[in-house]
């Protein structure tokens, strides 16, 4: 029989990934310990941690307290035994970090880069950096357990390869995971940003939601879900597109998708600066909306709080459909301030079902703009940790 609280499904699968996953919250534990969590024999479990000690990716923890006898020995996760590259690719910028096993960042810099100019110009300039940033930690390139990359467009998951991107032109089916993985010699996931801005904020601020929408309100508009505590990406990795759901009773305005009156068109950044300028006010992008609402302008004031309402009306269908209990809402019109997410509240609140808004808190970006690049850090934490990874770098 199985000791209780030890599933049979455990008791046959915990490996040296599956007793690694238990001492990934920091905390060491004796071998009998990590016996009584998996139902395995000592024996057993001293042979797994020879294999994970074996990889620094476990060390001795001291002696745990005695209760009579020599004091039993301790292990625990060894975050610094690895490093991995964290990329986040937006329009004109990039940010690129350098992460121990944990996510804590060990280095990080913001350049300007043009996603625009293509994967053939763009890619060998983030290898280069990369491999500053790594050199910056005093790490080695042999260090690097692997890269996250995020993207200002679809992706298919699966392969890492962009899926006909809009901004992107020339990374269409690129193979960004073999080149950056060629070069680096370690593992890449790619993902859309706003999949990864879910990821890093959830895993920065909000560790223990498990049902998380981080909407992201800049030039474009997009969500990242984050439900059970599982991203949802959707069979095609379009789950969470909110900018080409139609606005109820929106202005019946032309959509770079093509359809008419989609969020984006109406609410996004460029989408209220466009709508600022047939009033005359200068405003030619979100960055300058941001700065006139700052400055107090009336009139890109009621704008945003507009666009938080149209927003809004769009979210409180998310909201009874997925149920969420954070709204996490940042991109570069979230600058603006208290309009926006005002203007969110106002609709959610009022069109939601009671049910679903009950404990609902709905919330701007706590992570200062690197929530995406803290995501793409966890993505491939999780993968270069996951069990069936660390059982085949022991294989």
């Amino acid at each position: 029989m199985c000791p209780v609280g030890v599933t049979t499904s455990l008791r046959e699968r915990a490996g040296a990934g599956e007793v690694l996953q238990l001492l990934r919250d920091g905390l060491p534990r004796t071998k009998s310990d990590i016996a009584a969590h998996t139902g395995q024999a000592r024996s057993t479990i001293t042979v797994r941690l020879e294999q994970l000690l074996a990889t620094d990716l476990v060390s001795p923890g001291g002696s745990a307290l005695s209760t009579g006898g020599r004091p039993p020995a301790t292990f625990v996760f060894n975050p610094s035994a690895k490093v991995v590259l964290a990329v986040d690719l937006g329009a004109v910028h990039a940010r690129m970090a350098v992460t121990d096993l944990s996510g804590t960042v060990l280095a990080e810099s913001d350049e300007p880069l043009v996603i625009a100019d293509g994967p053939d110009v763009v890619l060998p300039a983030v290898v280069a950096w990369g491999r500053a940033l790594l050199a910056e930690t005093g790490r080695q390139i042999e260090d690097l357990a692997g890269v996250g990359v995020g993207v200002p467009g679809p992706v298919e998951h699966r392969t890492g390869r962009p899926v006909n991107p809009p901004i992107m032109p020339g990374w269409d089916g690129y193979d960004v995971p073999g080149h950056l993985g060629c070069a680096l010699d370690a593992p890449v996931l790619v993902d859309n940003d706003v999949n990864l801005m879910a990821l890093g904020e959830r895993a920065a601020v909000w560790p223990e939601e498990m049902d998380l929408l981080f909407v992201k309100v800049a030039t474009g508009i997009g969500s990242g879900i984050i439900s059970d505590g599982a991203l949802r990406r959707g069979s095609r990795g379009a789950a969470g597109d909110l900018g080409h759901i139609a606005v109820r009773e929106g202005p019946r305005l032309p959509c770079r998708c093509g359809n008419i009156g989609c969020l984006e068109a109406v609410a996004s950044g460029s989408a209220v600066a466009a709508a600022l300028q047939v009033h005359g006010v200068e405003a030619h992008s979100t960055r300058d909306v941001v700065d006139l609402v700052r400055t107090g302008d009336l009139q890109a004031t009621r704008a945003v709080r507009q666009a938080g309402r149209d927003i809004g009306g769009v979210l409180a269908g998310c909201v009874n459909l997925l149920n969420p209990s954070i709204i996490v809402v940042g991109g570069m019109l979230a600058d603006a301030g208290e309009q926006l997410i005002a203007g969110i509240r106002e609709v959610v609140y009022q069109d939601s079902l009671p049910l679903a808004t009950q404990h609902l808190k709905i919330v701007d970006s706590r992570t200062a703009g690197r929530a995406a690049v803290l995501g793409a850090s966890t993505m491939a934490i999780e993968h270069v940790l996951s069990p069936d990874a660390v059982e085949a770098m022991l294989a």
